[in-house]
C-alpha cells in the first residue's frame, strides 16, 4: 500500500527546467561558449556543485566552478522567477488530497535548501511537506537512492511503501535505486532517458490516480 509520495521540484512542481536552461546557455555564452543547447542538457536533475562542474568542463576548464556560480547567481537575481506563475496548476489541489487521505509527502530536490524552501513558501504549499531534503547536503546525490531512502526513513515509511514522482533520467535512477516504485512526468523537451520509471504520465492528476490505486492495495 502506498503510504508516501515523494516529489523532485524542479520539472515536478512547476515547470522551471526551461527557464534554467535558457539561463544557463545565455550564462554559458557570455564566457564564449560556441556549443548548442542540446549539449546543456546534462546537467538536468543534478545538484549545483555537479553543474557547475559539468558547464566548467564543456568551457575546456577556462572558467572555473566557482566563477559560474558567482555569474549564475548574479544572472537570477538580475531575471527572478516567479514560482507561483509557473506551478503545475493541480499541485495544491494533490498535495491536499494526499495530506487528507493520510499519505505522507516529501520533497526531495537537488536544489540548494534554501531555494528549496523558498520554492515551497512562494508557492503557497510548504504546509502539505512533511520532509524536505536538498542533494546538496548530502555525500551521494542523485542518482544515488540516498536522499529518497533518508526521506523514507524520517517518514517512518518503508521504501517498498513510497512513491516517487521525478522527469529526470537521474532522478527516476535515485528512485529505483532506492527501491521505490518511480512515476516519471513525460517531458521530452531535454533528451532525458525516462524508461526506467515504473509509470510514464501527462501531469500530476494522472500520478494521482496511480498513487490512488496503489493506496488501495
Amino acid at each position: 500500500m502506498v503510504e508516501a509520495v515523494l516529489f523532485d521540484m524542479d520539472g515536478i512542481l512547476y515547470d522551471s527546467e526551461g527557464f534554467y536552461m535558457e539561463g544557463t546557455y545565455q550564462l554559458m555564452k557570455s564566457f564564449g561558449y560556441k556549443g548548442d543547447k542540446k549539449s546543456l542538457n546534462c546537467v538536468v536533475g543534478t545538484t549545483m556543485d555537479k553543474t557547475f562542474a559539468l558547464l566548467s568542463e564543456l568551457l575546456d576548464h577556462k572558467v572555473s566552478p566557482m566563477e559560474l556560480r558567482i555569474a549564475n547567481d548574479a544572472y537570477y537575481e538580475a531575471h527572478p522567477l516567479n514560482y507561483k506563475d509557473i506551478m503545475f496548476k493541480g499541485i495544491p489541489d494533490v498535495l491536499k488530497e494526499f495530506q487528507q487521505a493520510g499519505i505522507k509527502i516529501a520533497c526531495c530536490s537537488s536544489s540548494p535548501l534554501q531555494c528549496i524552501y523558498d520554492s515551497l513558501d512562494a508557492m503557497g504549499i510548504k504546509e502539505y511537506f512533511d520532509f524536505v531534503e536538498s542533494g546538496d547536503n548530502l555525500e551521494h546525490p542523485k542518482p544515488s537512492g540516498d536522499i529518497y531512502e533518508m526521506a523514507a526513513k524520517a517518514l517512518g515509511v518503508d521504501c517498498s511503501a513510497c512513491v516517487v514522482y521525478e522527469d529526470s533520467r537521474i532522478g527516476i535512477e535515485a528512485g529505483k535505486n532506492a527501491g521505490m516504485v518511480v512515476v516519471g512526468r513525460i517531458d521530452t523537451r531535454f533528451e532525458q532517458d525516462q524508461s526506467e520509471a515504473d509509470f510514464l504520465v501527462k501531469d500530476e492528476y494522472e500520478m494521482k490516480q496511480i498513487v490512488l490505486k496503489g493506496r488501495m492495495l
